[in-house]
This record gives structure tokens, sequence and C-alpha cells, in this order.
């Protein structure tokens, strides 16, 4: 079960938002009263309440807002008892002052903003000796392996327990709490309305990663990335896992650079996890602790797709053909997916993309210069792939067959950017943008006005994901769902 916070200042809207997300299909909420202005009315909030409530009152110290009199706060939750409320939260160190009474349903709670104790089986005993219906232990994720403990120490307990990991590292906790045995797990009325780090929507927990059918058969796939937050792969694979009927579900996980080893060798298969998406900043070093499965993995020292496998895990780079199969569309028919001798490819940008496009074209005998806004690193990528490079600042003195955005310029919400002058662009050219967020970036409209032929960073990004969910299926997908999702996605974005 999910249930869904509400913090409004107004008791006119709590109820209001309550009697929607009921409409939704919410079953259960939770009243933060900490949140509301003014004196509060426990009855008006109570009475004809359209689904069952968990009455919290958080102080400041547990992530509240509430930093009155502790006397009169501990009154008021006993006056919800009193109301009738189906559950009240009570935090660890105050339970014993708040006694038992009627119907309602005691969750014995402990936040900690800062980590996840050492020592979760102690504290969670303690915890069993106040008189508690639930047990919820929310902490601050600062590995992925804490995401592990405390979904373990809930799968393992006699008492139902709500076990979470707060931040964005502790995402995963969310999703797959019902899967190891928690009551409910909470989520907020709306992703722009959070009342604890991490917390997701009612909607993207339904219909995005449908909680509710989440097994221990369901398998599990995800995206590995530091920052993860505004990745769109979970709702491309999600959506195409849903269409096809799989019991399946991918999700974010934030793993930090010097925590990749024990995240792929330890909290994937402990948490059944069967393959994953790898991008910034992992590409490179994941390649070190996977088995190689295609050449291209070889080639350009990166892996974008790992899949858990007995003997594995095994690495693969959907990004080459992805990035190859993208430019073919705008080229004449005899080099298609053929030799690119005699053509001269300007590619901006050394990072993992880059890397990648450059070895790709390199194998079709392009002639290929590099160039970054960083010397250094275009020295350093076109001597490792015996290429040119050229400085930044001169890029504009070639005259490419096909000009490649490699670089993060011109993304969401740098929209008004472009890494190469429109004076250079020439109708004879092929113009491909990396970037998917937007589509029509300012390179890609400059480029459509100088009449050139373009590629946009959406044709990459949907045929990456596409072989990426071959590699996990060993079924096609289709491509059209996923770039209508990614399209839907990102004029979301840019609208919010």
């Amino acid at each position: 079960m999910i249930c869904v916070s509400i913090g409004r200042g107004r008791h006119k809207h709590v109820i209001a938002e309550h009697k929607h997300l009921v409409e939704q299909g919410a079953e259960l909420c939770e009243l933060r009263l900490d949140y509301i202005n003014g004196t509060i009315k426990l009855r008006r909030l109570l009475e004809n309440r359209p689904s069952p409530v968990v009455v919290t009152y958080r102080r400041e110290r547990d992530g509240g807002r509430y930093n009155g009199d502790e006397a009169e706060r501990q009154m008021v939750l006993r006056t919800a008892i009193a109301e009738g409320a189906d559950y009240i939260d009570l935090e660890e160190d105050i339970a014993a002052a708040v006694p038992r009474y009627g119907k309602t349903k005691r969750i014995i709670s402990y936040h900690n903003f800062r980590e996840t104790p050492a020592d979760l089986e102690g504290l969670h005993k303690k915890m069993q000796q106040c008189d508690p219906d639930i047990i919820k232990i929310a902490t601050m994720a600062n590995s992925p392996q804490d995401n592990v403990r405390i979904l373990e120490l809930a799968r393992n307990s006699e008492i139902p327990t709500i076990g979470l990991c707060m931040g964005d590292m502790g995402m995963p906790s969310r999703i797959l709490g019902g899967r190891f045995g928690c009551p409910f797990t909470y989520a907020t009325s709306s992703n722009e309305r959070t009342l604890a780090p991490g917390q997701i929507g009612f909607r993207q927990m339904v219909d995005l990663y449908r909680y509710e059918e989440i097994t221990d058969n369901t398998e599990l796939f995800g995206v590995v990335a530091d920052p993860v937050g505004h990745s769109l792969s979970p709702h491309l694979h999600n959506a195409a896992f849903s269409e096809q009927g799989m019991d399946r579900r991918y999700l974010p996980f934030r793993v930090p650079r010097e925590h990749l080893s024990v995240f792929l060798n330890e909290v994937c298969p402990q948490l059944g996890v069967k393959g994953l998406s790898v991008t910034i900043p992992h590409k490179e070093v994941a390649a070190k602790f996977v088995k190689v499965a295609d050449h291209a993995v070889q080639g350009v020292g990166a892996t974008n797709t790992v899949i858990f496998g007995e003997g594995g895990p095994f690495g693969y780079n959907t990004d080459c053909a992805a990035a190859m199969e993208s430019i073919d569309t705008m080229l004449p028919a005899e080099n298609r997916d053929g030799s690119l001798e005699g053509m001269k490819v300007l590619v901006l940008g050394t990072g993992g993309v880059a890397r990648g496009i450059v070895w790709s074209l390199l194998q079709r005998k392009a002639a290929v210069t590099i160039t970054g806004r960083t010397l250094e690193n275009a020295e350093e990528l076109a001597k490792h792939f015996g290429c040119r490079s050229i400085h930044w600042d001169d890029r504009g003195s070639v005259q490419p067959d096909i000009l490649i955005n490699g670089t993060p310029v011109g993304m969401h919400p740098n929209v008004n950017e472009s890494p190469f002058d429109k004076k250079w662009i020439k109708p004879s050219m092929v113009v491909f943008d990396t970037v998917y967020n937007p589509e029509q970036t300012l390179l890609i409209k400059e480029a459509k006005g100088a009449g050139a032929r373009v590629v946009t960073g959406v044709e990459m990004f949907v045929r990456q994901a596409a072989l990426q969910f071959k590699h996990f299926t060993g079924v096609d997908t289709s491509r059209e769902l996923m770039r209508s999702t990614l399209k839907r996605m990102t004029g979301a974005v840019r609208t919010n």
C-alpha cells in the first residue's frame, strides 16, 4: 500500500487534497499537522474522511515543521487518538508518554537525516518495547548498501516494519518496500511537493513503477548514475515493459563513483537486479568490472549496459551502434552502415558520448577531428584514437561533412546556447546533436535554418535504449513508443 503525505497550510486545502487523492486511487493518507498554520481543528480533518489516515505532528529535529511546546504537541496527538484517528505516528522517544487508546494503531517512528545507523537491529529491538503496531525507520542513505540493510531489516522483522532510506540514493527502498514486506511506503501528492528527501509522487509510484504489483517474481533493472534524478530512462523502459505485459521494473540508482564497485558486485545481486543502463560518470569505470561482451566496449573502453547472468556481469555498449544508426538516417544510401572513407567529421566534446562516437567513426574510416573546451582532453582523446585535434577556438575553421555535438551545450535549461556558430553551418552538412532535452536545440534550429540535414539526440537516445531493452529481455520493443514517451517527458520538463 502507498501512504500519501499531505502537507498544506489550511484545513480546507488538506481536506480538498485528501478527497482528490482518494478519487485518484489513494487508500491511505498521512495528515501532516506540522504544516497547518494556526490552531489545529482535528475533528474537521477527521470527520467524514474519505480514507483511513495517519496523523503525524513532526518536530523540526525529526524533519518536520513544529518548533513549539512539546507538551502541547503531545496533547494534540492524544486528542487525535481520542478522535479515532486510524493511525498515530509517535517518535520512539515519546511513545511511552502517549498511551494506547481505542482502535488507533501506533506507528513508532525513528528519523535520522544524517546516516543509516550501524546497529539497525539494536535500534529496532529498542523500538519493539514501545508497544508498536508498526515500526517505521527512515534514515539517510550515504551508500547504496544502506538500501539493502534497511529493506532486509523490514523483511526479517516479526513486527510489521516500514524501512526506507531518504535522499536520492534511497529512492530504491521506497519503490521496493512492498517486496520486502513493508506494510506501506510513503509518497507525496506530487513530485513538486516533497515532504522528505527523495520522496516520489503518488502518480509516479502508481503509473511509472506500478508499486502495488511488484512481487518477489518481478525482475529488476535500472539506470546507475550520479546524479540520477534527471534521468528519463525509467519512463522509457517502464513504458516498454508495461506495453509488453512484462513483470519487470526499471529503477533509478544514484551511486557515487567511490561506491560503484560495491554496487555492482554486492548490492545488485542482493536486490536481484538483472540489468543496468550505465551513464555519467560511470561508463568508463564500469567497463573495468564487467566481462566484455561486444567489441565496442573494448574499443571505446566504456560500457553503457550491464547484464547480470551466470558467469557475469557482462558489459555491452549500445551508444556506438545507436549513434551510427542515427547518422545513417541522413546519409546517402551507399554510405549507410558502410565506409565513410573520404568524409570529414568534426566531433565537439571529449566525454563518454564523444569517445564512443569517435571510435565508431574510425571503424568506418571517417577522417575525424576532435575539439573540446579543454584542449588537453581533446589532445589526449585524439592521441588515444590516432586522429587529429584542434583548439576549441579554431572549430569554425573546419568545414566538415558531418558535425557532431557531444557536449552538453544547449541542454535544458541552457537552451539559448550553441556549441557551433550558425555562420559556420553549410547546407551540405549533416548536423547531429546528441543533446535530447530539448530535442530542438539551438544548434538543430540553426542547422535547419541553414538548410543542413539534422539528426536529433532523441534519435540516438531512443535507439540506444531500444538496444538495451533487447539485451535486457531478448525481444524488441516499439521504438515509436519510446520516442513518444521521451518527447512527452521532455515537453513536460520544459513547461514546468
